[in-house]
This record gives C-alpha cells, structure tokens and sequence, in this order.
C-alpha cells in the first residue's frame, strides 16, 4: 500500500498531487445501504475554503465531488467507493522558478532525496495541503455512517497564534457557529480577533499556526482494539496524516504531567442511569478504549511555511548556500482549512473502529 492508505475495515487509499489532474480516494469497507449522494460529499468540500479572501491562499478552487462507483440508486452497495476532485486552478510556473531550492520547513528536500528527483514537486505535490480534499471526501462518508448511529464529530479552531478562545463550547455551540466564522472559531467575537492576526502576518509577509480542537459524542463505550490497534493511538495517527499537523493531545494532554492523581482522576457517577464521570480529563479514552465519554482531542499546526520573507536554503543543482523569497499563491494560515480535514481524519478512524466492534454492520437497515 506504500502509506497511502489507512484503516482496517473502513479503508481509505488516496492518490493525486497538488498540481496534477485529479486528487482522489477510494473507500472500501462502507456497509452496504447507507443512503450517499455526490450532494452529500459536497456539503462537506463546500466547508474546506473560508468565503473570506483576505484570509486564504489565493488559489480558490471550485471543487466539484464526482462519485464513480459503490452507488446504485442512491445506496452504497457494499464495493468501493471512488471519489474524485478535477484540479483546475493550477500555475506552477512560480514553482519552475525554485524547483532547486527546497522551501524551508517544506518536504521538498526529503522528497526529493527518497525519491530520487522523480516527485512532483508543483505545489509540494503529494505533500501539499490540497491533498486534505480526499481525507474531506472519505471523512463525508463516515460522518454520514457514523450519524446513523447518532455519534457526531465537531471540529473548531480553537487558537490562531496567540489569539485563543479560552470558553468551553457545547456541542451545540460548536455546531451552529464553527462554520459561521471565517477562521472557524465558535465563539465570534474571538473569531475576528483571529482574522484580524493573520491579516497582519500575511501584510508582513509572514503566518501563522494555532490549535483545532475537535470532539465526538456519543461514541459507545468500549470501541478501541489494545494493545497497538488502541483509539487513542489510531487516532493520532490519522491525525497526523493532516499536512502541518505536529502535535496531538488527548483530554487535559500534556497538562497531567503537573498535577496529582487526586487532581486528574475522573470519578465515576451514575447519570441518567447511565455509567458517565465527573469530569472528562482523559478526554474519553482510557487503556485505549472509549469511555462513553466525549471524545477531547487537540490539534497542534504550524505556521504556514510559504512564506514572502527572504530565508535561507540551498541550491541542489550547485550545492551552494543559497536564499528564496517564496512567490505565489499561499494561505497566511491553514487552520482554518485544516478544521474540516481534522474532522474528517477523526470521523473515519472512529467508522473504522465502530465496524471492527461490531457496532456497525455490512449492512444497513433501510431507514423508514
């Protein structure tokens, strides 16, 4: 599969690069009988780009989702489904220009190295954040399949640089504002403090990262194959299949290690019958096992690095130190685009997962 694919019995395998004709994903292991339509993948595309120009890379592309096959009279039949995006807002003439000058914190230089000059470097290719249309277009058909069983799965920019949003979202929250705010924040207010930042950085020539945090609810307890097939572990994985992600943390994270067990513990309560805990610190996931609990993950992305300050590299043809300012069309900050595909990566592992314990059948009842 040469890591271009992922999952066990919902399996995704994706293919195309930035600046070549079509990107795409096959997804395999969709029970039979869920109700799929190109309209519904395009509802989920339809979120990736920000309407706001002043924040997003100047490509803008219309992306148009083509179903090819695994749909018979508005059904998935159990085969594979392929999922296509024509790419046709391409200019690669600027990366003609410096195809011998590797982009600092890009993956040029390593590509080029393990493939031996033969990668396509337009754009960062296979590397380059376009790709998360396919995570996009598997993540609709898991969401949709995972709503037949009410889990639902709720990303948000929660920081951009140093502008965070410090209140605690409900779901609903999340729900009805996330995709109200360019920069994706549900609290609005914030949300324009955060537009505000990177349209300074893009005005200096420069970007910035930040923080998506995303949570799924209703997940049943239990759903997690220990000891290296665990949740939490899946999930990271995938995650970090998201270009520019670079760190992933669950629950209260990295923040455990400076309390006491008394202070990070979450004590066991019955609630509404049911077997639920007093707070959530391990953010639903312990032993690698769902808890019943929502789902808590936070996502770390960088800074874009495309940047208009002139920085240091190489020449690869001379073998000399060298200097780029990058030209083109670049997003002075990509979480904003990188919430829908954190979304998606989360969605299909939990589908993956929820198929494996058997919480989700080959085939699907028809919905009356």
């Amino acid at each position: 599969m040469a890591g271009n694919s992922i999952g066990k019995e919902f399996t995704i395998t994706t293919f195309g690069e930035s600046h070549g004709k079509y990107v795409g994903v096959v997804v395999d292991g969709c029970p039979a009988g869920l109700p799929l339509s190109e309209a519904d993948i395009q509802v989920e595309l339809d979120r990736r780009i920000p309407a706001q120009p002043k924040i997003v890379s100047g490509r803008i592309e219309k992306d148009v989702a083509k179903i090819l096959s695994g749909i018979f009279n508005g059904f998935t039949t159990g085969a594979p489904i392929a999922l296509i995006v024509e790419n046709k807002e391409i200019d690669s003439s600027d990366y003609e220009a410096i195809k011998d000058l590797p982009r600092p914190s890009h993956a040029d230089y390593p590509a080029r190295v393990k493939y031996g000059g033969f990668n396509d470097y337009r754009g960062g290719g296979r590397f380059s954040g376009r790709v998360t249309v396919t995570l996009i277009m598997a993540g609709a058909v898991a969401k949709k399949l995972l709503s037949r069983f009410g889990v639902d799965v709720l990303a948000y920019t929660r920081a951009v640089g140093k502008v965070k949003a410090d209140k605690k979202f409900s779901a609903e929250e999340i729900r009805k504002n996330r995709y109200t705010a360019a920069t994706r924040c549900p609290d609005l207010a914030c949300a324009e403090r955060m537009e505000e930042a990177i349209v300074t950085a893009r005005k200096e020539g420069d970007s910035l990262g930040g923080v998506v945090e995303c949570i799924a609810v209703n997940v049943p307890v239990g759903v997690g194959e220990p000891l290296f097939d665990s949740l939490d572990a899946d999930l990271a994985k995938a995650l970090f299949n998201v270009p520019a992600v670079k760190g992933v943390e669950f629950g209260l994270g990295f923040r455990v290690a400076e309390l006491k067990g008394s202070e990070s513990n979450d004590p066991y309560i019955m609630q509404s019958g049911k077997v639920a805990t007093l707070t959530d610190n391990a953010g639903g996931i312990l032993g690698g096992l769902s808890t019943g609990m929502p789902i808590m993950i936070r996502v770390a992305i960088k800074p874009t690095p495309s940047i208009g300050k002139e920085q240091k590299t190489v020449n690869l043809s001379t073998m000399e130190n060298a200097s780029l300012s990058i030209k083109g069309r670049h997003d002075p900050c990509v979480v904003p685009k990188a919430v829908p595909a954190v979304e998606s990566a989360v969605a299909i592992t939990l589908a993956d997962h929820m198929i494996r314990a058997g919480l989700i059948p080959k085939v699907l009842e028809r919905q009356k």
